[in-house]
């Protein structure tokens, strides 16, 4: 009976201790990812990450508040690469109405992107004319992932825009606001009358 006892005690004392320190590992967790609890600098919007520019230039985003931006990731070796074409002449399009596109080459998706910053930008210029602002070649997606990157797929800071970037030229646009109002996918071509429409309808909004 003691032995019984004794058993029932000892099973008792372990139970209490696993909870105890599942107990302490949740609020632990709580306490650290607690939406409430980021730091007073943390990005409130897309535009408040600051970059490197494909010539190694400091670029802080934040000085195209006000402007319309699509965020694309690019890549020189895709089938989707001919876009570079589609998105100059939009930039071309709507630039004088305060209209912006942001390249971030990335080689996450099949090695298509493996120059570079140098080749990228000889690419992009004598193939494609690219004159929008192209920066440093990032990751997009994985453990070593670009800050800016992190909030426009984290369900916390980009809401129903959040998910994993799913190949090269997926687009962002982002309102006047540095708010994200669409995500289009590396199919979508960027004359398709869906994102230009998207894009009117931003500029127009003050």
């Amino acid at each position: 009976m003691n032995t019984r006892i004794a058993v029932v005690a000892l099973v008792v004392i372990a139970v209490t201790v696993s909870l105890v320190i599942r107990i302490n590992r949740v609020l632990g967790k709580d306490v650290v990812h607690e939406p409430s609890a980021k730091p007073a600098t943390a990005p409130a919007s897309v535009l408040d990450f600051s970059v490197k520019d494909i010539d190694g230039n400091d670029v802080s985003l934040s000085k195209y508040k006000g402007n319309v931006v699509m965020i694309v990731n690019v890549a020189s070796k895709c089938g989707f690469t001919p876009q570079y074409a589609g998105l100059e002449a939009l930039y071309k399009k709507y630039a004088d109405q305060g209209f912006v596109i942001i390249g971030f080459p990335a080689n996450n998706f099949g090695g298509q992107e493996p120059g570079t910053d140098e080749q990228i930008k000889t690419f992009c210029t004598s193939k494609y004319d690219v004159t929008f602002p192209m920066m440093h070649k990032i990751s997009v997606k994985g453990d070593d992932k670009a800050p800016i990157y992190q909030f426009l797929t984290q369900r916390e800071t980009d809401g129903e825009f959040a998910g994993e970037i799913g190949w090269n030229f997926t687009k962002f646009l982002v309102d006047r606001n540095g708010v994200v109002m669409a995500r289009y996918a590396s199919k979508t071509k960027p004359e398709d009358e869906s994102v230009t429409k998207a894009i009117e309808k931003a500029l127009a909004a003050k």
